[in-house]
């Protein structure tokens, strides 16, 4: 039994932060975040708005299209570095407000790489028929560990959520192969104090190497070369370092995912946001070969390759 995705949902908060938005509050301009970044605007959730607000719309919307009921939920995994509160868990949070009964819930602490890792730990469960239907969703809210008065990460972040229902698959359709990783030592290079800390340079030249490298190993495994790779989609965290690892898979611009410059750095909401707007805009079909790459504070990395479809 193959584990793949069987439905997919996504919230945004209304309010968009433009780079002219920022230029009045903080020393900035369009130019400079544009040609650094991608980066041309961003949403931000009210104060109304928490984490566990978006993570429910985006559950919503994914037990939908996954046409399950929330009855049906085994586990729930929530990926975020954002909670409400340090506990209960968003995932509990979910279990109440969806009426997942059945469902097992936790949270997962892996950064921008956290829905990686949410999808590949689901998959264990599903492919051992300890369950059926996982849902995993990652999530942040960063504007609310964000310093306003520090340009060089200011620009970078915004709010939002991404779900998908994890379950069994036809054929050999669902996740081919996967891979994990951290590295503790290059923690002090990307952390939240009280506000996120992040040194620039050094996750840069850490994110260029390790998505290449990761998205090379997961087709390895799975016995693909590049040329079979329909659709790619990297964190969205910086056109630089996405542009860098689309080169080193040598899948032509057209087909990798670029949402930064709606969206901005949403974390561990990147990911499935960047696919549910692949999806509707028709990009992706069934039976494409998908890569999916991530890295985050811990440093951590995770990556899958995934033939589309139920």
């Amino acid at each position: 039994m193959n584990a793949g995705v069987v439905g997919i949902g996504r919230y945004l908060p209304n309010k968009v932060v433009t780079n002219f938005d920022l230029e009045k509050v903080m020393d900035t301009s369009d130019e400079w975040i544009r040609t650094r970044t991608g980066i041309e605007e961003r949403r931000i959730a009210p104060d109304e708005i928490d984490t566990s607000d978006m993570a429910f719309e985006a559950a919503k919307n994914a037990i939908k299209n996954a046409g399950i009921s929330a009855e049906e939920i085994d586990l729930i995994l929530v990926a975020t570095v954002t909670p409400d509160r340090p506990f209960p868990s968003i995932s509990c949070m979910l279990q109440e407000k969806l009426g997942a009964k059945k469902a097992a819930a936790m949270d997962i602490s892996a950064a921008c790489a956290g829905f990686m890792y949410g999808i590949v730990t689901a998959k264990q469960f599903i492919e051992t028929n300890v369950f059926k239907y996982i849902l995993v969703v990652g999530v942040e809210k960063l504007s609310k560990v964000t310093d306003w008065n520090d340009r060089n990460t200011a620009v970078l972040f915004g709010d939002g959520a991404g779900a998908a229902i994890i379950g069994p698959v036809s054929g050999n359709r669902g996740i081919l192969s996967f891979e994990l990783g951290a590295d503790g030592t290059g923690g002090k290079h990307l952390y939240q104090d009280e506000f996120i800390i992040m040194n620039g340079r050094e996750v840069f030249k850490f994110a260029v190497r390790q998505m290449g490298e990761s998205c090379i190993h997961v087709l390895e495994k799975a016995g693909l070369s590049k040329e079979e790779v329909d659709f790619f989609i990297p964190h969205q965290a910086n056109i630089r370092i996405m542009e860098a690892s689309r080169q080193r898979l040598e899948v032509p611009e057209e087909k990798m995912s670029k949402t930064v410059n709606k969206y901005g750095n949403t974390s561990s909401a990147s990911i499935p946001i960047s696919l549910v707007e692949e999806l509707e805009a028709g990009k992706i079909k069934d039976d494409d070969v998908i890569v999916m790459v991530g890295f985050g504070g811990g440093l951590t990395w995770g990556a899958i390759a995934i033939r589309w479809g139920k």
